[in-house]
């Protein structure tokens, strides 16, 4: 399976939720592939990845091969491939390329089956890289702050999965919605998540991320929080949501459920 991680809200846990989630399924047994796909490499970084050249922009350009790219890390069965600030220049020179959308999903392929699970983590937009990650994945999983906003945000996402879905890769399918940094203190965490669930049901996970210093504290470390604080709760939330990730198996619906936003419902502000 190949997920992309992907909401084009900055700060929602697309990095740390690709590594940690990563990191608990590679521990597990799964052999893991993590994709950095985004320019600001913080997901290099955060896996360890001291040199970052050849990475992702250099695999798309044909200037490195696979083997040149991808990189061990701390954790035996997770790889990754790293990115630096080159990709940023991709945007601009994709944009008069022959199938464009189409790039990373080819110089992934020789890829699918030498891992049980690719995930690509995705800049915070919904530009031509972003586009590039959903192509090449089976389906996106979408991290989601507690907050109104990032719930507001969820209305053009979907509609952009939906456009993709029609027209570029209809077998992408939403792979799940997970809240990150949750603050239980708060009543707008609490009615967000209770909206959310009750609108997207199903496509929800049960397991819900909580605001942790300590998922914060470990990219600097470049260590995933399986390694440096497997007893905190954002450790045990993570691996949670990887248990409750195997036992989703390959998702089957390719819909994209109506956003709460088009249905009449309103959020509480209060805190």
């Amino acid at each position: 399976m190949v997920y992309v991680f992907v909401n084009q809200k900055g700060g929602v846990g697309k990095t740390t939720s690709a590594i940690n989630l990563g990191a608990y399924l590679a521990g597990a047994g799964k052999s893991v592939l993590l994709v950095d796909f985004d320019s600001q490499a913080n997901l290099s970084s955060g896996i360890g990845v001291k040199s970052a050249k050849p990475g992702v922009y250099e695999l798309l350009s044909g200037a490195a091969p696979l083997d040149q790219v991808m990189r061990k890390t701390a954790i035996p069965a997770l790889h990754v491939i790293p990115a630096n600030i080159d990709l940023s220049g991709a945007a601009v020179e994709l944009i008069d390329q022959k199938e464009r959308e189409y790039f990373l999903k080819k110089a992934l392929m020789p890829l699918r089956n030498r891992y049980d699970y690719i995930f690509i983590d995705c800049p915070p937009s919904l530009g031509i890289l972003t586009l590039n990650g959903l192509i090449a994945a089976d389906a996106a999983l979408i991290p989601m702050q507690c907050e109104y906003f990032a719930m507001e945000g969820l209305s053009l996402l979907f509609k952009t999965i939906r456009r993709i879905q029609k027209h570029l890769n209809p077998s992408l399918v939403i792979g799940g919605i997970f809240f990150t940094m949750y603050d239980q203190r708060t009543r707008l965490a609490q009615e967000v998540v209770k909206q959310v669930s009750a609108y997207f049901r199903d496509a929800v996970f049960s397991t819900i991320i909580p605001r942790n210093v300590r998922l914060s504290e470990a990219p600097s470390h470049g260590i995933a929080i399986s390694q440096y604080d497997p007893l905190c709760s954002g450790a045990k939330a993570y691996q949670s949501l990887a248990v409750e990730l195997l036992k989703r198996g390959k998702p089957v619906s390719g819909g994209s459920p109506a956003h709460p936003a088009n249905s009449g419902g309103e959020v509480n502000h209060g805190a």
